[in-house]
């Protein structure tokens, strides 16, 4: 009844590849609601929060 384990696809880059897309598209309607300074301004916050995400856990320096 138990089948061996097989290896599976990698799907990291496709997933980095479409959270990039995605974000432009945020970035892009932002930017045309409200400006480049909401842009700027949340481009920080999202970088604080991965900064904060990657010092606890332990994640590169």
């Amino acid at each position: 009844m138990s089948r061996p384990v097989q290896p599976v696809q990698d799907y990291t880059a496709a997933c980095l590849i479409m959270a990039f897309v995605n974000l432009l598209w945020v970035f892009v309607l932002i930017y045309v609601l409200w400006g480049l300074p909401s842009v700027m301004v949340l481009s920080v916050v999202l970088n604080a929060g991965i900064d904060r995400c990657t010092h606890r856990t332990g994640g590169a320096d």
